[in-house]
């Protein structure tokens, strides 16, 4: 085979806790935008999602964590706003580290595949 049609090894990562999703790229993101711009709101808007969504990942990963991994607000005078926990902040980096070691392992052995 040439090296542009040799064979590559892929793959997508999440965690599962008790076998259902918990944590993958989609929720590591919405967690990053709403750290930066202080809304689950804006940050579904950004992401083309709707809050509805967002708000169920969220939900969803607030439950099931030992701690909430982001605190909101409701809107009000000043509107609301949403803030990720240092529980967020280490989902993150932590999913952030093994997804990097993760492609590196893809790359790393796609060069060893023989179909």
């Amino acid at each position: 085979m040439s090296e542009d049609t040799a064979l590559k090894l892929n793959g997508k990562l999440w965690i599962e806790l008790n076998g259902s999703k918990l944590v993958g790229p989609g929720r590591v993101e919405l967690l990053e935008r709403i750290r930066d711009c202080g809304s689950i709101r804006q940050a579904a808007l950004q992401m083309n999602m709707s809050y509805r969504q967002a708000w169920q990942m969220i939900e969803d990963m607030n439950t099931r964590l030992d701690a909430p991994v982001v605190i909101s607000q409701r809107g009000g005078k000043g509107g609301g706003n949403a803030v990720v926990t240092e529980k967020g902040e280490m989902v993150i980096v932590e999913f952030k580290s093994f997804y990097k070691k993760f492609q590196q392992f893809l790359s790393k052995h796609s060069g060893s595949i023989n179909l």
